[in-house]
């Protein structure tokens, strides 16, 4: 099989063949058909991300395909099943090895790449706006890189659970493609003042601030937001794009009544089973239903996946990139 290997952090990664996986006792070999690609997958090669793998290993963090092979421990799933997972890495491959707790079988009408374009920016999303910041009907939500693979997810989960958003983006064409994704209001940071316009828009809605921000850029970004967010507001931190870590003035959480919320999806459903359970089912029946939809904006061949990371690194990429790695 052939597969996107990282020898070293930091160190460009090759297609080179590679043994196949074989099945422990709880595993499920998954032959992939499609792998999401995410911001994340350059933090893994640099060693910057929050897990690191020992030796050799491949980025890919949330892939879609069949199963071909079950360990001897494994219930409820078998050879031709049609599955989605989450493995900690590996998805940049032919073929995988995960864990059967971290398979989720897929309803018939889900295509491959959709499952493999909506596991993490939708659940990032959903599960942080709903069970971490815990949006409620009639919230305002301020959503920062609304365009990206995970902001135009939070637009439409915001929407959703009943918030107005006001969606951040650079430049024309991403506004118009947050618009159409049902953001109430859109920002180009490139020509307008985040902070001046949130209090703007507010205002016009009879609103003091935003009451929750969605944040996976950081930098200036943050500062701008914590200083048009409503008293009581709840600022969800998903991740830093911008490069730039923010340093919280604690004291305008204290004056204003504000909580700075940290979220890291993958650590989330580990740290709650049940409420992953739960949250997991809800999006797939959301996907089957149509009520989501993963814009794909671009599907590239597994020989040229790392195209597909430069256009994460240099920020060109709008909506969600997937590698169809076999059909």
């Amino acid at each position: 099989m052939k597969a996107w290997i990282c020898k070293a952090f930091g160190d460009a990664p090759m297609l080179i063949d590679c043994d196949e996986p074989i099945a422990q006792s709880r595993d499920v070999i998954i032959d992939i058909a499609a792998c999401g690609v995410n911001f994340a997958d350059t933090l893994i090669l640099e060693g910057k991300y929050q897990k690191r793998p020992q030796g050799p290993f491949a980025p890919g963090f949330e892939i879609a395909g069949t199963i071909s092979a079950v360990g001897k421990d494994v219930r409820g799933l078998k050879i031709g099943d049609r599955v989605m997972a989450l493995p900690d890495w590996g998805g940049y491959g032919e073929k995988i090895a995960v864990d059967a707790g971290f398979v989720t079988l897929l309803p018939d009408n889900v295509e491959f790449d959709s499952a493999a374009a909506f596991q993490i920016a939708y659940g990032t999303s959903w599960f942080g706006l709903k069970y971490r910041a815990k949006v409620q009907r009639g919230d305002v939500v301020l959503v920062h890189g609304a365009a990206g693979g995970v902001g135009l997810t939070a637009v439409e989960c915001a929407r959703l659970l009943g918030a107005t958003v006001i969606a951040t983006v650079g430049g024309e064409p991403k506004c118009a493609i947050a618009k159409a994704h049902g953001a109430d209001h859109v920002i180009d940071y490139k020509s307008e003042s985040i902070r001046e316009r949130v209090k703007e828009i507010c205002a016009g809605i009879g609103r003091t601030g935003a009451d929750v921000v969605y944040d996976p850029v950081g930098g200036d970004v943050f500062d701008q937001s914590l200083r048009c967010v409503a008293p009581g507001a709840r600022m969800l931190l998903i991740g830093f794009a911008s490069g730039s870590v923010p340093q919280i003035p604690a004291n305008i959480l204290l004056v204003k009544n504000v909580a700075a919320l940290g979220f890291y999806f993958g650590a989330y459903l580990e740290q709650n089973p049940d409420i992953a359970k739960v949250g997991m089912a809800e999006l797939l029946d959301l996907l089957s239903s149509g009520k989501i939809s993963p814009m794909v904006s671009a599907v590239y061949s597994l020989s040229d996946a790392m195209e597909a990371l430069d256009a994460i690194r240099n920020r060109t990429a709008t909506g969600k990139l997937v590698i169809r790695c076999g059909e």
